[in-house]
């Protein structure tokens, strides 16, 4: 499972097929938007698309016939509250220089040095754990 940290590039990983819709957990995205409501969906397509946007351009090279499914992508997450907004509530989340986290290490992608650094973690933890008299 994955958690999202920007709603433009984790929405174009999964129009490419670099990351399964099933496989995401939640995007926490700093825009604030609806996707149902057209004008503010016209905007997000506008930024995300022009080269010229003070926005990143995440989708330019897009055209128009892509966005329809790149609107359902972000309805889909919306209306399955995978979408996290915070700027709905008052906090603007910085960027950051990625953009998945991964919530659990497939099986297959575990090396001898993840699982190293797992148990090492583990042990850190335990080690701060509050004391109680």
């Amino acid at each position: 499972m994955k958690i999202g940290l920007s709603f433009s590039r984790c929405v174009r990983d999964i129009f490419e097929g670099k990351v399964d819709m099933e496989d995401v957990l939640v995007i926490v995205a700093r825009t604030h938007f609806d996707p149902r409501d057209d004008e503010q969906w016209s905007d997000i397509w506008q930024g995300y698309t022009n080269r010229n946007s003070r926005a990143a351009p995440e989708w330019a090279g897009y055209s128009e016939s892509d966005q329809e499914r790149f609107r359902q992508i972000a309805l889909d997450l919306y209306e399955t509250g995978r979408l996290h907004q915070p700027r709905q509530f008052g906090w603007n989340p910085r960027r950051l220089p990625y953009y998945w986290l991964e919530t659990i290490v497939p099986p297959d992608e575990s090396t001898e040095a993840l699982k190293n650094a797992w148990e090492q973690y583990k042990i850190l933890a335990q080690l701060t754990q509050p004391v109680r008299y």
